[in-house]
């Protein structure tokens, strides 16, 4: 009795893990993989962007915060801004729609793990963006994607929500454009990269969840890591950014 007890204890703080006093993700009790990514999310989220993001680190709990706000262009800046720039091509809703600055904090573990089980994403945030905007699955508002939101993405693969929330959703040109560039870390702390393999190739082993074991130009030891889809989604044209289930223990994301 008492080592099912304990069984279900382990089993609880895998799957859902605790909370510190501030409501961020407590991921000392939470079996840790064998790849420390704090180096790697400490210099990738510092480069060129210091401006609306901040990483600090307090044991196993790694915390980046943002505005939200990205470093291109869009047309969601507004006419007049120095960084408007038009919707690409002709065929897009015309939205009136700008974006304002949030306060995000996106709480991932140091040495992120396989969770025992994996957690499907959800609407909202799912990870950020090496220049500090949310990342989003494939979902929008009730359901999949459809052309009434993908016609409102700008050349970046992104648009604000209903709160004027700017984040991505698919690649695009000031993020990632069929390569192998490192983009951001999802909420479980591993991090995703565009189409390709270090080698230029497109991975022909990812899992159900769009990611697998393997060197990238961050890890040259091995890590798991995601991959933007290599499939066409629908007839949009686009390559989505993150589709199913989280691989490790999903950490906090405020505002």
């Amino acid at each position: 009795m008492k080592h099912t007890i304990h069984l279900i204890l382990f089993l609880t703080l895998l799957s859902v893990g605790a909370c510190k006093e501030d409501g961020t993700q407590d991921f000392s009790e939470i079996p840790s993989g064998d790849v420390d990514i704090t180096a790697v999310v400490q210099a990738s989220f510092g480069n060129a962007y210091t401006d609306g993001v901040s990483v600090q680190v307090d044991g196993e709990n790694i915390s980046i915060s943002s505005t939200g706000l990205p470093d291109h262009k869009t047309p969601y800046w507004g006419e007049g801004h120095e960084m408007y720039e038009d919707f690409p091509g002709t065929n897009h809703a015309n939205m009136n729609t700008t974006m304002i600055g949030f306060n995000y904090v996106m709480t991932i573990p140091a040495h992120p793990a396989e969770a025992a089980s994996k957690e499907q994403t959800e609407l909202g945030p799912v990870g950020m963006a090496l220049n500090g905007v949310p990342i989003y699955n494939d979902y929008e508002g009730g359901g999949l994607l459809a052309e009434n939101a993908w016609s409102t993405f700008d050349a970046a693969g992104a648009h604000p929500g209903p709160r004027e929330d700017y984040h991505y959703h698919c690649e695009g040109d000031y993020l990632t454009t069929d390569d192998a560039k490192l983009i951001g870390f999802l909420r479980d702390g591993f991090p995703v990269y565009g189409r390709k393999d270090t080698d230029g190739t497109y991975p022909e082993d990812l899992d159900t969840n769009g990611g697998h074991i393997g060197v990238t130009a961050d890890f040259p030891d091995s890590i798991y890591h995601y991959h933007v889809s290599n499939e066409m989604y629908s007839t949009s044209g686009l390559y989505v950014i993150k589709s199913g289930a989280y691989h490790g223990t999903k950490g906090t994301f405020t505002q």
